[in-house]
């Protein structure tokens, strides 16, 4: 249970653990934060959760499923404030907790960033392929191919300049911003109130066995009703996950332990405020039971007449997932830089280019993974291993504040949790919902993930630490 030293996290002992060009800066840490927050989903999800579990109470389910991760970033803009380091809920871990729960929460995070990255690319290439079809240009290239040449060509930019990834991503945002713009502003214009009906629909049995450990518990619980509006809130706070990866930015932020909080925070926000305009115009322009689960905000305008929107949405589609992929590997190479920076896993992955200043070789190595995971892995079977990696690091940041509050009372803070440990607590109940109503073969999946991944630090990591080399030879390093 040794803990690293809240000196060496931030670099204090010695420079190596700033070696990054630092290159964020406020604004560039909210373009992060949306852009990883704000892909295809924003153009689906309300859609689908409103035809299947929620009705028009989606917008509720928007709402509590964002108030719920508000939670978790105020508990991580506290931690990111008073550690400010590359690894995230990782580095958060090892100070507070110790080698072996940090070494938990980083596997925890590789199944997300890792995974998220071929599941993205596979959507991408979907959307891609359609969009392709409706300018004229057919079937011709296959989606593994395209799905190869995103990783690939993000994999790249990243591993090449991190300046040249900030100026790309800030281009596309802002473009998939403008298309944000004009759905909900043309779909604003077909609102119809008589639409929402009585807001929350009535509650229906549900018709088959339940699959989630919720279920397990209470039985077939059904849809729809306001069961349904809380039913709904887990499937959607996938959507919002990827603030937590404008944390792994730290090292390269100008003044981070202002900066990161105020960046995670408001990209949130900002997020929130698009998903819920967006779930408002959905369920508006048709009633929830005519609503179309395959691309059902694209349905909803050919309904209405609006069929160019129709191609402002697949193309916003496509670069919205465009920047997903983008800030996915590059918060994945920061989060295994910092844990082969440690020595967990191999000092070679924790190298800078010379001449790019960039860990290249673990983006290298982290995008031929994720080209390997989309082409050959059943990855749009496995997304909710997503989401339950990014809500377990949820936990663990919430319960760190608490106890980060006991064991470093004085550690300098740019921000704090208001209410604390009220906020924290909320957090953590907030999160074990999400969790419970995710499947009972996801948990299955993870538990096997998670076991694999003990098996790897007691045979490699927990060895050659430089904590345990440093113990050995009477070093101050807490136990």
């Amino acid at each position: 249970m040794r803990r690293l030293p809240l000196a060496d996290a931030i670099g204090l002992r010695t420079g190596a653990r700033h070696s990054l060009h630092r290159l964020y800066r406020p604004a560039d840490l909210v373009v992060l934060g949306l852009g990883v927050m704000i892909g295809a989903g924003i153009f689906s999800i309300a859609g689908r959760q409103a035809a299947t579990t929620a009705g028009p109470g989606v917008i509720l389910s928007f709402m509590i499923a964002g108030i719920a991760c508000m939670l978790a970033a105020l508990c991580y803009a506290e931690l990111a404030s008073a550690i400010p380091a590359s690894g995230s809920a990782y580095t958060f871990a090892y100070v507070i907790f110790g080698e072996v729960w940090a070494w938990v929460v980083g596997w925890a995070l590789i199944l997300e960033t890792q995974l998220a990255a071929a599941v993205v690319a596979r959507v991408w290439a979907i959307y891609a392929t359609q969009t392709l079809a409706d300018l004229g240009f057919g079937q011709a290239i296959p989606q593994g191919v395209l799905a190869a040449f995103v990783l690939a060509t993000l994999t790249a930019t990243v591993a090449l300049s991190a300046r040249i990834g900030l100026r790309a991503l800030w281009v596309i945002v802002v473009a998939k911003l403008l298309a944000i713009g004009a759905v909900i502003v043309v779909g604003a214009t077909h609102f119809d109130a008589a639409n929402l009906g009585g807001f929350i629909a009535p509650a229906q049995p549900s018709s088959g066995p339940p699959d989630t450990v919720l279920g397990l518990f209470l039985g077939p619980t059904g849809s729809f009703g306001w069961f349904g509006v809380f039913a709904a809130a887990p499937a959607i706070a996938f959507a919002y996950v990827g603030f937590d990866l404008v944390a792994t930015a730290s090292e390269e932020t100008v003044e981070a332990p202002r900066a990161v909080p105020q960046g995670m925070i408001r990209s949130l926000a900002i997020a929130t405020v698009l998903y819920i305009a967006t779930a408002v115009v959905m369920v508006g322009m048709v009633p929830y039971t005519r609503i179309t689960q395959e691309a059902p905000l694209a349905a909803a305008f050919d309904t209405v007449g609006e069929h160019v929107m129709v191609h402002v949405i697949n193309i916003g589609a496509v670069l919205g997932l465009t920047t997903v992929i983008l800030v996915l590997i590059a918060a994945q190479t920061r989060i295994v830089y910092a844990m082969a920076r440690d020595g967990l896993l191999p000092r070679r992955l924790g190298r800078l280019s010379r001449r790019y200043h960039t860990p290249s070789t673990v983006t290298l190595v982290s995008g031929t993974v994720a080209i390997l995971l989309a082409q050959l892995a059943p990855v749009l079977m496995l997304e909710q291993l997503v989401v339950i990696g990014t809500l377990f690091a949820f936990l663990m940041v919430s319960v760190g504040v608490v106890v980060a509050r006991r064991t470093m009372p004085s550690a300098p803070r740019e921000f704090t949790v208001p209410l604390s440990p009220l906020i924290p607590a909320l957090s953590v109940l907030a999160t074990l919902w999400l969790m419970i109503n995710l499947r009972v073969q996801t948990w299955v999946w993870f538990i096997a993930w998670m076991t694999v991944g003990l098996l790897v630090y007691l045979a490699y990591g927990r060895r050659r630490s430089p904590l345990a080399a440093d113990l050995a030879r009477g070093g101050r390093h807490r136990r």
